[in-house]
């Protein structure tokens, strides 16, 4: 069965959630984040936030990522090392397989992602530790 989605219908009342970080609760997140649709191995899911997602990776394959409203700094681990980038509104990247991966926005961000499931999320300074140990 096909599943048609309008963005702006289904985005428009996703509310930001200011500040998330470690300290963010479940119940705090939740009108915040979304399901859009199953996908593949995961979903289509979208988040309005300010403040940082943390490290997370998907062990069982690549992510779509697209930044709707906003903007974010993304890091990436790649080769042993932390890579940033500034992504704005219109934005569009794979993020490969396995690699640790996380978003800041101080002034908010609105992404959508194709993202496999299971995802695994640390709020640390560096995931690459926290494997070593």
């Amino acid at each position: 069965m096909i599943e048609l989605l309008d963005l702006r219908r289904d985005l428009d009342d996703l509310v930001l959630l200011e500040g998330r970080g470690a300290h963010t609760t479940e119940a705090e997140a939740q009108a915040s984040f979304r399901k859009l649709a199953d996908f593949r191995d995961g979903g289509l899911f979208a988040a309005h936030f300010s403040g940082s997602s943390g490290w997370e990776r998907h062990l069982k394959g690549d992510e779509i990522v697209q930044i709707l409203e906003g903007s974010t700094r993304f890091d990436i681990i790649v080769d042993d090392r932390i890579e940033s980038h500034r992504l704005t509104a219109g934005a569009l990247l794979v993020v490969p397989q396995g690699c640790w991966h996380r978003f800041t926005s101080e002034e908010g961000v609105k992404v959508m992602t194709a993202t496999p499931q299971p995802t695994e999320h640390l709020h640390v300074d560096d995931p690459r530790a926290t494997e070593a140990g």
